[in-house]
């Protein structure tokens, strides 16, 4: 990888980096990310339970994981994973993100190695982890192709990947601009780009293409009558996550 390559677009840093402040406000900009935050975690631990045959009735069962979160914002997910044992990095390009997150750690008692940087630079330096956690990011790049190899490099062989992200479909537009957008107002209009939005084929592509093995695929549905989220094999049609193998 050529030094200084990014596949980092200034334009949505900037649009993170003017809400930062309000990571953890739960009624605020990232209200729906606290709200999804719940199954995201169900979703992600299950998968590395399974994957390394862990017991997530151990109190710490990601005991001697390295594990990264890839544009990790104010650390949504890093907390509940240090808390879980593994050893945690934290990696945001915009720098105000890194800075809330490494407050919020630091008065709740976390030691979480917290970094303004790119994945492309820690690829570069030769990073390795167990895990890589890709969440809500690869709907921002300016590249998703080299930005998944840079991903897929910084996973050690026998670890896994796993990346959630927007379908780009009809429903989707309605749901996550014309809905959360214009009419809940959970988020700044313009947060989104409905053409880089991402089908599950196309992602499975890309992953395929960083040369991991893709182990699954699952749609998180929003229920607007319970207020609620729930799982589903069937319909990625709007929220979807993976999780892919090195090998």
């Amino acid at each position: 990888m050529q030094g200084n390559a990014t596949t980092v677009d200034a334009a949505e840093i900037a649009k993170f980096e003017a809400m930062a402040a309000e990571w953890w406000d739960e009624g605020g900009k990232f209200k729906p990310l606290h709200m999804m935050n719940p199954i995201r975690l169900d979703y992600i631990t299950r998968q590395i339970a399974g994957e390394f045959g862990l017991d997530l009735a151990d109190q710490r069962p990601f005991e001697g994981l390295r594990l990264l979160d890839i544009g990790c914002g104010g650390g949504l997910l890093c907390e509940p994973m240090t808390r879980l044992g593994a050893t945690v990095v934290g990696a945001d390009a915009a720098e105000l993100n890194i800075s809330v997150a490494s407050i919020h750690a630091e008065q709740s008692g976390l030691d979480i190695d917290y970094r303004a940087t790119t994945a492309e630079a820690l690829a570069e330096a030769g990073e390795q982890f167990d895990v890589v956690l890709n969440m809500e990011v690869i709907e921002h790049v300016a590249d998703p192709h080299a930005y998944m190899n840079a991903c897929a490099a910084l996973v050690e062989s026998g670890g896994i990947h796993i990346c959630s992200t927007l379908n780009r479909t009809a429903r989707s537009y309605l749901a996550a601009i014309i809905g959360a957008e214009h009419i809940m107002r959970w988020l700044p209009k313009g947060t989104h780009e409905w053409s880089k939005f991402i089908t599950p084929d196309e992602l499975f592509s890309l992953i395929e293409t960083a040369e991991l093995e893709p182990l699954d695929r699952t749609g998180m549905i929003f229920n607007p009558i319970t207020w609620g989220w729930s799982f589903s094999t069937n319909d990625l049609s709007v929220n979807y996550v993976t999780t892919a193998r090195k090998g």
